[in-house]
């Protein structure tokens, strides 16, 4: 892998705003732990604004995780194994788009894989645009680029709106 590729990592971005988000992040990111090879990495924890959700709703604890996967998995096996994750985890069937939520998982990018279905798009469309992902990615894996990204994660960034809002919470804590 060069500085500036995919490479062969793995990036979910976790998100939650309901019920001991800050906690529930922490057992997300321990069970995802165990789905890497190895070079597993994990951001700060941050506070975000919700974006293009209903009025009222909390703000949102996000982290993102990089990691080398255990070999075999494909993008959608991940796939199918983070929306089992987020429902053992608490989160409800959704009833509203964007409503608050217990645990969100997305998976950002699967090394230098893309994919253009109803059900998955990599790399992740609204990644590069959302400061709530890339701060976090840069923290992380700065001079990594997905397929189809104008320059890497901190490059990315640099582009962002700005939100004084943005904050970063603190590091990432995982219960073993």
């Amino acid at each position: 892998m060069t500085a500036t590729s995919g490479g062969d990592w793995v990036v979910v971005a976790v998100g939650a705003n309901l019920e001991d988000p800050e906690g529930r992040i922490r057992r997300a990111v321990a069970r995802l732990q165990a789905w890497a090879a190895f070079d597993f990495r994990t951001s700060s924890l941050w506070s975000s604004t919700p974006q293009d959700c209903p009025p009222s709703t909390p703000r949102f604890v996000n982290a993102v995780v990089g990691f080398r996967i255990q070999p075999g998995w494909a993008p959608e096996t991940l796939l199918d194994a983070l929306q089992q994750l987020e429902r053992d985890l608490g989160r409800a069937p959704k009833r509203v788009h964007n409503e608050a939520r217990a645990l969100d998982l997305d998976l950002i990018a699967f090394g230098e894989e893309t994919r253009a279905s109803a059900r998955l798009t990599l790399p992740h469309p609204r990644a590069v645009s959302r400061r709530f992902v890339m701060e976090p990615l840069a923290e992380i894996l700065p001079d990594f680029r997905a397929p189809g990204w104008a320059g890497t994660a901190r490059e990315c960034l640099a582009k962002v709106v700005p939100d004084p809002e943005f904050s970063r919470i603190g590091p990432m804590a995982v219960p073993s």
